[in-house]
């Protein structure tokens, strides 16, 4: 109608973690955050399935379980969903939201002189590639587990409040590829200052060892040619940069003159806010790495 509009997503993908429960948790909180990146709410989930003949039934139930805790938690009910055999375990959701149509946030709008906020720390497919390889102690996968079930409810929640001009979620394309993105589509350049990221403990470690995602490799060649990364960068650190991320945080354009009411906001709420760079008009370079 002319005051609200339906938002859907849908994203599945095959296990992150070794917990069932937990890997429901994190594909919920993944689907979840599109519409949360828009200013939405979310209302319904449909379950998708795919599952291996020989794997027991109780494995799926806590799947489905952590998803459906995890939905319930953001406000919405889960309502049914879809399962077949498959040859490797695979889960996720379809989201139906609602959004007011004068509040819709989409990555198109970044304006020169604006102020970009991140809302989680990076390095999950890192840190989750060095669980796959052993290399990772049971405090890490606790980190970063917690991490990738959180969900962006709450930081959707107070950009909507303080009138966002832009905003994505960072998931496979990190940070420089989300970043990249908003700047193509919003027609201006950004600058993103390295030290001021938030990182999870342990990722550059990791990176150095070479805990790294097929993703992270594909994000590098894709953006070669669209950011410039200052090279005075450590290759660890640079891999940060490229890393694939699943469920991860909310990239937010903010209007410069307001981020003391925006960045207060977000203290008085309990919410992580790091502020990693800003928006100038368009240059010969998207992304500036500094």
């Amino acid at each position: 109608n002319d005051r609200q509009a339906v938002v859907q997503t849908v994203d599945f993908f095959p296990p992150i973690v070794d917990d069932p429960y937990a890997f429901g948790q994190i594909a919920a909180a993944n689907a979840l955050s599109d519409i949360y990146a828009m200013g939405g709410t979310p209302l319904t989930a449909l379950n998708i399935v795919g599952f291996p003949a020989q794997m027991k039934p109780q494995v799926l139930t806590d799947i489905l379980r952590g998803g459906s805790d995890k939905v319930h938690e953001a406000g919405a009910v889960v309502v049914g969903g879809h399962s077949i055999k498959d040859k490797e375990l695979k889960y996720g959701v379809a989201v139906t939201g609602i959004i007011d149509t004068d509040k819709i946030i989409s990555n198109d709008g970044a304006r020169p002189g604006d102020r970009l906020f991140l809302t989680k720390p990076l390095g999950t497919g890192i840190i989750t590639t060095a669980i796959k390889q052993k290399r990772a102690s049971d405090e890490d996968t606790r980190n970063v587990t917690g991490r990738m079930a959180q969900l962006n409810k709450a930081a959707a929640e107070l950009m909507v409040r303080h009138h966002a001009h832009a905003a994505t979620d960072i998931t496979g394309f990190g940070i420089l590829g989300h970043a990249y993105e908003m700047a193509d589509a919003s027609g201006i350049s950004i600058e993103l200052e390295f030290n001021r990221l938030p990182i999870l403990p342990n990722a550059i470690e990791f990176a150095r060892a070479g805990a790294l995602t097929g993703g992270a490799n594909a994000n590098r060649d894709y953006l070669a040619d669209k950011v410039r990364i200052d090279n005075r960068l450590k290759k660890e650190e640079t891999d940060i940069l490229f890393d694939a991320q699943t469920s991860g945080g909310l990239l937010i354009a903010i209007d410069n003159n307001i981020v003391e009411k925006f960045t207060a906001d977000a203290e008085k709420s309990g919410i992580e806010l790091n502020m990693i760079g800003r928006v100038f008009e368009k240059t010969n370079r998207s992304i500036n790495v500094i």
